[in-house]
C-alpha cells in the first residue's frame, strides 16, 4: 500500500474549493502573520522573498504593515501556512 501524499494535487484542490467558495479563507494580518510564517519556516528574508517571487524590498513593507500582499501572493502565503513542507519545495 502507497501511502505517500501528492502535495501539488492536495494544494490545486484546496485551491479549487477556494475559487468555488466552498474553502474557508483566513484572512492574514501582514504585519504579525507573513514575519511570523517566515520566520516559522526558518527562512531569511531574501531566502523567503526569493520564493514568494518578490523583492525583499516588498517584504519588509509587508512585515512592517506599510504594504499589503493581494492576490496570488495572499495565496501563496496561505499554502505556506497550511502546507510549509510543499512551500520550502517549490
Amino acid at each position: 500500500m502507497n501511502n505517500s501524499r501528492n502535495i501539488g494535487q492536495e494544494i490545486l484542490e484546496a485551491l479549487n474549493e477556494i475559487k468555488n467558495g466552498k474553502g474557508v479563507i483566513k484572512k492574514i494580518d501582514a504585519c504579525k502573520d507573513v514575519s511570523r510564517i517566515r520566520q516559522e519556516l526558518n527562512l531569511s528574508q531574501a531566502a523567503f522573498s526569493s520564493l514568494m517571487g518578490i523583492s525583499v524590498r516588498t517584504l519588509q513593507e509587508w512585515e512592517q504593515g506599510r504594504r499589503y500582499p493581494t492576490g496570488p501572493a495572499l495565496s501563496l502565503l496561505r499554502i505556506a501556512h497550511k502546507h510549509p513542507e510543499a512551500f520550502v519545495n517549490l
